[in-house]
């Protein structure tokens, strides 16, 4: 190998890395001071600190990009993968990793198709999860107390929406100032719509009772801040009814669609909040007047009922003194009849008194005694004809009893198979090997296990003759069968 020392001198400069770098890059700022470059959003990221972090691609070519926060805080819609967009910013390299990227000093959509596109995209997806559905709307009340308004405190919209609550009805006005356009838009109105209801009711500062979110007309990046999703979901899980009035008539936002209603401008919406008091004073008047009018109707109806029952009823002069006069000749019959009543009684006591003679007393019990006699001797003969009849009817079902019982069956020579349990047993199908059973003599029960062999079909052999006893057991038990 030749000696690196005397190889021949180059005129190449020789630089440092960092020597290097700083040209490259003075080089591709001088060259490329302000450029505009259109492409989609790739790999989209929000560092800690503010800044934005992607890259721009088309079919061909991949360019990271980064944007300042000071930069981001300006941009009027949320940056997101897959937005085509059109950059405006300045080319520079970044030495740490020897690329080449861009310094976004502004940034728009693409055209308004690109926005439109991921408005339908996010309302679909939303719709899909029931945040637009009918039945989660609220009803407005009719007269509230508190009215909350989220809108930019330094516009016309508050000015409109006040005027306009003092014309129809004053009311008390809450407002939360928020900004409506840019890149905290969207945080600071969805926070103060969760704030409002967060509010304690009856609490030092009052709930209100209705949430107003308003804000100007303006094109439809001006108004992107409504249409994000963070806005969109706190309007639907609002527990105030909310009145959306984001833009003119002809602007739709994603908030519109959430909210319990929507108004096509703010003016409009302070209507739908309150009633008109004038109308409400005059609707009280026509009710009152209508009120009187019927019961003046009325107590004019009961006055002529009056006069004509009046008509058809005789002088109460004269009631009283037909009535007075019946109660005096009752006052007379009423002393003839005690006396006549006193009279009759004393005479039928005297009567009874002479019937109660010992003589005619005597007669009497003796012809109650023998009544009663004979009518004891009839009750002991009836007595004893219900008790032969009973008799005799009991040893009937005594008769059939023993005819029917199963009893007499034992006594010729069966017997009842039991489970344990005690039903019986009636085929040899049911005896399972190890089944503990009783049997059931005339004369007792005995207890039995069914053997191995049980359940199994068995042809019936003949009976063995019994080889008569030669001798009987000397002390009287019974003999073993085997």
């Amino acid at each position: 190998m030749s000696d690196p020392s005397s190889a021949p001198a180059s005129n190449i400069p020789v630089f440092s890395v960092s020597e290097l770098s700083a040209r490259l890059k003075r080089t591709v700022e001088d060259a490329f001071g302000r450029v505009q470059v259109r492409g989609e959003i790739s790999g989209f990221k929000k560092a800690a600190s503010g800044h934005l972090y992607m890259s721009l691609k088309d079919p061909d070519a991949v360019m990271d990009a980064v944007c300042w926060r000071g930069t981001a805080g300006r941009f009027r819609f949320q940056p997101e993968d897959g937005l085509e967009v059109v950059c405006t910013g300045k080319l520079t390299t970044y030495a740490a990793r020897s690329k080449y990227q861009l310094v976004i000093e502004h940034m728009e959509p693409a055209g308004v198709g690109a926005l439109m596109a991921l408005l339908e995209e996010r309302r679909k997806q939303l719709a899909a999860e029931g945040i637009f559905d009918a039945d989660r709307k609220q009803s407005l009340p009719f007269l509230p107390e508190v009215v909350g308004v989220v809108t930019s405190p330094t516009g016309a919209v508050i000015r409109d929406i006040l005027h306009r609550l003092a014309d129809r009805f004053p009311r008390r006005v809450l407002l939360w100032p928020v900004l409506v356009q840019g890149e905290k838009a969207a945080d600071q109105v969805a926070g103060a719509i969760r704030a409002f209801n967060r509010l304690t009711p009856g609490g030092d500062i009052p709930r209100p009772d209705v949430l107003i979110v308003a804000r100007g007309g303006g094109s439809i990046e001006d108004l992107w801040a409504f249409n994000e999703e963070v806005v969109v979901r706190a309007a639907a899980d609002s527990q105030i009814p909310l009145i959306s009035a984001v833009g003119h008539e002809t602007d739709t936002t994603l908030i519109d669609l959430a909210a319990d209603r929507r108004a096509p401008t703010p003016t409009a919406a302070a209507e739908m909040a309150v009633p008109v008091r004038s109308d409400l004073v005059y609707t009280v008047l026509d009710l009152q007047r209508r009120i009187a009018g019927a019961w003046s109707r009325q107590l004019e109806s009961h006055r002529r009922a009056l006069v004509g029952a009046e008509r058809g009823l005789r002088d109460p002069r004269e009631l009283v003194a037909a009535r007075a006069q019946r109660l005096d000749d009752l006052s007379e019959r009423l002393a003839t009849g005690l006396t006549v009543g006193i009279e009759r009684r004393r005479g039928r006591y005297l009567e009874i008194a002479g019937g109660l003679r010992p003589a005619t007393l005597g007669r009497r019990m003796a012809q109650d005694s023998q009544t009663l006699a004979r009518l004891a001797a009839d009750l002991q003969r009836a007595g004893r004809l219900v008790w032969d009849a009973c008799r005799r009817r009991l040893e009937e079902q005594e008769k059939l009893l023993k005819t029917l019982s199963y009893h007499g069956v034992l006594e010729r020579g069966f017997a009842v198979v039991r489970e344990a349990g005690g039903s019986p047993l009636v085929s040899a199908a049911g005896a399972a090997p190890g089944t503990a059973l009783d049997i059931e003599f005339h004369d007792g029960h005995v207890a039995a296990t069914v053997g191995s062999d049980a359940g199994a079909p068995t042809k019936s052999a003949p009976k063995p003759k019994r080889k008569p006893s030669k001798s009987k057991p000397s002390d009287g038990s019974q003999g073993t069968l085997l």
